[in-house]
Order: structure tokens, then C-alpha cells, then sequence
């Protein structure tokens, strides 16, 4: 059975992200599927969610409950997976086209999104990423072994991934975008278009701001001093995916 996957901690993001996240899966994949939700909170989660323990990782306190926490995804056993692919998807997503291909393509190989900002240079973006369970435990086992030295040497936890693997397969591109990078008008035509969605996109990543809620009501919580190009009007299609 094919597995996805979400991690959720802290506060930033209610069991309503991981819900509809699940909700948008089942609409879009033809053939079953498990969800699991490693979290250290399931309250409120939908009773189909398979909810997991966050699994251990060993990390300072200043990078403990940040974006590298998922390395602890590379471990084996990951709860019960011994084997297989999982499809791992942040809790920000949204999902607006078939699933299915995501397991289809290039199956046993670690495949990602190629980072809309460092095109061509063979960094992947961990907003949707699939782990051939097993392989590349170098990836978990090095940054136990010493995580300050990694630290030292890699700023964020996607460029260790995308060092430590020596082939990216990237997603096909039109596949995964980025709302501010990919649909997002530039300013200042974002203060008069309304963003697009393109019709073969199969996920659209919020990173950062504006998250998906925040975008559909036209919001884009930022400083003062960066409202003036940093808006979003209200996106209606947003409401039809993320729910």
C-alpha cells in the first residue's frame, strides 16, 4: 500500500492542516493509501489519520523543532515501514491535482521538488519529497553521529539531502509550484490580478507567508514596512483544494 506522510508539532499548525491534507489525498488517488501524522499532539486529527509518535532524532535545542527535524524521517524502521516508498508532504500544501504519479514515477528512487529559487543547481525542496525507505541511512545516521558539525557545515537541512544524494530526481516541474514563486503576480500587478492556478499543477507549496487559509481571505501577514508589494488578493480556487 502506498504511504504519505505529514509531520505536525508545536503550535503553528492545527490538526485542521493535517485534516484537510488527508481529505485532498483522498480526492486525488486512485489507489489506496496509508496517512500517517508523526506528531507529538493528535488531538482533533480525522479518525482515518494514522497517528505516530514524532520519531526520534537527536538535535540541538536552537534546530530541535525546525525543518530538520525531518531527517528523522531517514531512519529504518520509520514506525512500522521497513521498506517501500513514502511520500512525505508538508503540512502547508495544497493539493490540487492526481497523486497517483507521485508513486509511479521513477519508484525506489528519492525524488523532490527542484527549489523554484536555485534552479539548476541541484537543490532539492523537502515541501514534497519521497523516501525509498532503507536506502541513503547515512542521511539520519551522520547528523546523529555529530550534529553540530553538520550544522556547521550546512545552513538548511534540504542542502545536506541534496549533498549527501548524488542524484536528484526531480519531480517534473510543472507538477509542484510555489504560490509566491511560481503564481503569485509580481508587484504590482499582484495588487490587481488575482493569482492563477495552472491546470496541470498537482501541488502548490505555501512557504512561509501567506499560508493557505490566509491567502484565500486575501491576507498576508508581514511588517509594516513590506506590506506595500507584499499582498495577495483574495484566491477563490484556493477554497475549492484546501478543505
Amino acid at each position: 500500500m502506498n504511504t504519505i506522510a505529514c509531520m505536525k508539532w508545536g503550535t503553528r499548525y492545527g490538526p485542521q492542516y493535517a485534516n484537510h491534507l488527508y481529505a485532498s489525498a483522498k480526492r486525488n488517488m486512485a489507489d489506496d493509501f496509508r496517512f500517517i501524522c508523526f506528531t507529538e499532539d493528535a488531538s482533533g486529527l480525522d479518525s482515518g489519520i494514522d497517528a505516530q509518535p514524532l520519531p526520534a532524532i537527536d538535535l540541538p535545542d536552537r534546530v530541535a523543532w525546525t525543518p530538520w527535524r525531518k531527517l528523522s524521517l531517514w531512519q529504518t524502521p520509520l514506525a512500522d515501514i521497513t521498506e517501500g516508498d513514502v511520500l512525505v508532504l508538508d503540512l502547508d500544501l495544497l493539493i490540487t491535482g492526481p497523486l497517483d504519479d507521485f508513486f509511479s514515477h521513477r519508484p525506489g528512487e528519492y525524488c523532490v521538488i527542484e527549489n523554484w529559487t536555485q534552479k539548476g543547481e541541484g537543490v532539492g525542496n523537502t515541501s514534497a519529497f519521497r523516501i525509498p525507505v532503507g536506502r541513503y541511512p547515512e542521511i539520519y545516521d551522520r547528523v546523529q553521529a555529530d550534529p553540530e558539525a553538520v550544522l556547521k557545515r550546512w545552513r538548511i537541512e534540504q542542502q545536506y539531502i541534496s549533498d549527501l544524494i548524488p542524484q536528484q530526481n526531480f519531480w517534473p516541474r510543472e507538477w509542484c509550484l510555489s504560490f509566491k514563486h511560481s503564481i503569485l503576480p509580481p508587484f504590482p500587478v499582484n495588487w490587481f490580478k488575482t493569482p492563477e492556478l495552472p491546470a496541470d499543477a498537482r501541488i502548490v507549496a505555501f512557504t512561509g507567508h501567506p499560508d493557505p487559509d490566509e491567502a484565500l481571505e486575501g491576507k498576508w501577514p508581514a511588517p509594516w514596512y513590506k506590506r506595500h508589494y507584499k499582498h495577495v488578493r483574495p484566491t477563490p480556487w484556493i477554497g475549492d483544494h484546501w478543505r
